[in-house]
This record gives structure tokens, C-alpha cells and sequence, in this order.
């Protein structure tokens, strides 16, 4: 009770919530728990609909971690004072700061490890040739035989040399064991959030979607809608292209058949993000926005040779020494590209 005086004291319209919410029989406490039904009925289609998912999305949105995020975008909120769109963003760089760059960075010295005990191997393998056909001679093995002692001991000698800089190469996918959770249980709060769950009559629920309803900016005065303009959505498939295309484009060597195939799935992935996008609350894109925004300077900064160098990453002989005006001569090669051709389609007509 106590904090929610300070909190009111520090901003009005929240103290004028809890004023009309002790009033049981003021029009706006009817009008509260006619909004309340309102939003609980639409949870609850949306639930019916999602079919026999229905279980698992009440579990996660009753789990202790998404309670957690939730009360930790609420206390965000009202220790900073600040509106509730950037409330949002500043929350999302925040946990964005303090777990995912954190990953990142780790990520990028265990892959430039890997790169360079692998530039050791080559040495390794020699010298094992050469063993393994003086055991083919001494121990009359057959060809299958010396195959076999051949490749285990490739392997033993790769699994050494793992052990010894410890870089296994499961770590460079690191980032996304801390990056997905985050995702899930920080849109799962939010969506909580707007639309009062998982108690709807709680007295804090109210008065944080009553906030969001005025907490928006610009176009989108109201987080518990959607962006009709679409802007939002639209801004979010583009950051997240520009993010894959970064990656592709910042690669020295060519691309694997695997590389080619998880970019075009990333590819597809950003653009099916909006028509998602497009259907749900504007707090979630605000969130969506902020992290993928989040995600691409990250990507970025990540390229500076002095960087990488001050936060330990080692250098490696496929690093870029001068990686943003590389990348800028690939976009504009790719620019011109586009631009050429319709002109070499008409000449061929």
C-alpha cells in the first residue's frame, strides 16, 4: 500500500487510478471491470483458438520466469517515471547489455580459437600420414585398417586441441541459449501486461494496462493496439534483413551449403515477422524493434578490429581490417546490381 502512494504521489495519473479504485461503486470501476471481461475474453479466444497449444501457453504465461520479467518491467517503469514505450526500449537494451553482449563476445573468441587451432591441423595430419603408414607396413594392416586408426586419430588429436583452448564448437552457437529465452519470456510479460494476465482483477494489473493505453508515442498513443500504420512491422523485417545481411556480408569465406540455406530461413523468417507483427499489440513491436535494432549495432560494433582486440577477442587471419568500408563497397556493388538490371533486361529486348 505504502509503495503504491509514493508511486501515485510521483505521478498523477497513477494515483488517479487508485483513487477511482477503491471507489466500488464510481462509474470507472464499472467501466475498469467491463474493460477487464473485455481483455480476459479476448486472452481467452486467443487461447481457444491456438488449439492444443492451449496448455503450453498458459503454462508459459504463468511460469515464474515470465512473473519475473514482469515484475521487473513494472519496477523499471516506475522507478524511472519514464512512459511506457520507452520504458520498453530502455528495458530491452538493458537486458539486451547484460546478457546477449555478453554471449556475443564470448561467441566470437571461442570461433577465432577454433580458427586457430585449426590452422595447426595441417602439421598434425602430416605427421599422422606418416605414422599411420609405417604402422600399415610394421602391422601388415590392411587399407580399410589404416583408414580407420587414420581418422581416429585425427579426431583424437582435433578433441586435444579442443580441450586445450577450451572452444567447443557447440559454444558458437552460445548467443541463442540466452537470446531465445529472453525473447520468449520478455514478449510473453508484455503480452501479460496488456492484456491483465495471469490475474485480471488485481488492482496492479488495471493500472499498468490503463498506463499503456497512454503510454505510446507519436502514431501509436496506445501500446494495447495494433500499428495500423504498419510501420512498426515493416521497420522490423527490414532491421532484421539488414541483420542476416550484415552476417553474409561480413563473411570472408564463401558460403557452406548450410550457411546458404540458414540465411535463406533467416530471410524468410524476417519477412513472415511481418504479418505477425502486424496482429499484435504495438508493445510487443516496440519490444521486436528495440531488440532487433539492439542486435544489429551489436553486429556491427562486433566488427571493429580495436574492439574486438579491447574486449579479448583473438585476431584471426579471416578478420576484416577494415571491415565498414568493405562492407559499404559490397552494398553499393549490390546497389548497382539493382540498379543495371532492368537497364541490361531492356538492352536484351
Amino acid at each position: 500500500m505504502l509503495f503504491l502512494l509514493k508511486t501515485a504521489s510521483r505521478r498523477p495519473q497513477i494515483l488517479t487510478a487508485c483513487n477511482y479504485g477503491y471507489l466500488r461503486h464510481s462509474r470507472w470501476q464499472e467501466q475498469r471491470f467491463a474493460s477487464t471481461e473485455a481483455a480476459a475474453a479476448t486472452a481467452a479466444t486467443q487461447l481457444a483458438n491456438a488449439g492444443g497449444l492451449v496448455g503450453f501457453w498458459q503454462s508459459l504465461s504463468n511460469s515464474t520466469p515470465v512473473a519475473y520479467m514482469q515484475d521487473a518491467l513494472i519496477q523499471i517503469h516506475d522507478y524511472t517515471g519514464l512512459p511506457w514505450w520507452a520504458s520498453i526500449v530502455m528495458s530491452t537494451f538493458m537486458f539486451r547489455a547484460v546478457v546477449t553482449l555478453p554471449l556475443t563476445i564470448y561467441q566470437h573468441k571461442i570461433t577465432a580459437r577454433i580458427e586457430k587451432i585449426a590452422l595447426e591441423m595441417p602439421a598434425i595430419v602430416e605427421e599422422l600420414k606418416r605414422e599411420a603408414a609405417m604402422a600399415k607396413q610394421k602391422f601388415k594392416w590392411t587399407d580399410k585398417q589404416t583408414a580407420v586408426v587414420y581418422r581416429r586419430s585425427i579426431k583424437k588429436q582435433w578433441q586435444k586441441l579442443i580441450v586445450r583452448d577450451n572452444c567447443h564448437p557447440l559454444k558458437t552457437v552460445i548467443v541463442l541459449w540466452g537470446q531465445i529465452p529472453l525473447w520468449i519470456c520478455q514478449s510473453v510479460a508484455l503480452r501479460n501486461l496488456v492484456y491483465m494476465l495471469p490475474d485480471p482483477t488485481t488492482l496492479t494489473a488495471q493500472i499498468v494496462a490503463t498506463e499503456m493505453t497512454i503510454g505510446g508515442f507519436g502514431w501509436i498513443p496506445n501500446l494495447t493496439q495494433v500499428d495500423n500504420s504498419y510501420i512498426l512491422p515493416v521497420a522490423l523485417g527490414l532491421i532484421n534483413l539488414c541483420i542476416v545481411e550484415v552476417q553474409s556480408m561480413t563473411r570472408t569465406r564463401p558460403a557452406t551449403r548450410m550457411q546458404s540455406i540458414a540465411n535463406n530461413v533467416f530471410r524468410g523468417l524476417s519477412v513472415l515477422m511481418v504479418p505477425i507483427a502486424c496482429t499484435v499489440p504495438s508493445a510487443l513491436c516496440v519490444y521486436w524493434v528495440a531488440s532487433s535494432s539492439f542486435g544489429l549495432a551489436q553486429n556491427l560494433l562486433i566488427l571493429s578490429p580495436e574492439l574486438r582486440r579491447a574486449v579479448g577477442i583473438p585476431q584471426t587471419a579471416t578478420e576484416l581490417q577494415q571491415p565498414y568500408e568493405q562492407l559499404w563497397l559490397k552494398i553499393q556493388k549490390r546497389a548497382r546490381l539493382l540498379e543495371e538490371a532492368p537497364a541490361d533486361k531492356t538492352a536484351s529486348k
